[in-house]
């Protein structure tokens, strides 16, 4: 079943997370991904949640999503992004 990765992302450093942004499309593609919506414009219709840099990635199913957030090809990037931003990141399944 498809599944999707929503991670609110907040970045600590810019001109570092520029680096971020140009390794991680390369393992997300790797791991059967696609990225449906990459830090545009949010807005909050409801609630108290202000998301800052939100993206959304779609993978062919949770285990895959899984498995790409723990490879070896993403770890750099993961590293990076723990180096240059905060983030919260679940992952859900589709219908």
């Amino acid at each position: 079943m498809t599944a999707y990765v929503i991670v609110d992302i907040e970045v600590t450093d810019p001109e570092g997370y520029k680096e971020y942004v140009k390794l991680a499309p390369a393992a997300v593609k790797l791991y059967g991904g696609k990225y449906l919506a990459r830090g545009g414009p949010n807005e909050t219709l409801e609630g108290d949640w202000h998301a800052k840099r939100l993206v959304i990635l779609e993978f062919p199913t949770t285990e895959q999503a899984k498995a790409w957030l723990n490879s070896e090809e993403y770890a750099p990037a993961r590293a990076m992004r723990h180096k240059y931003a905060k983030s919260s990141m679940v992952v859900v399944e589709g219908t």
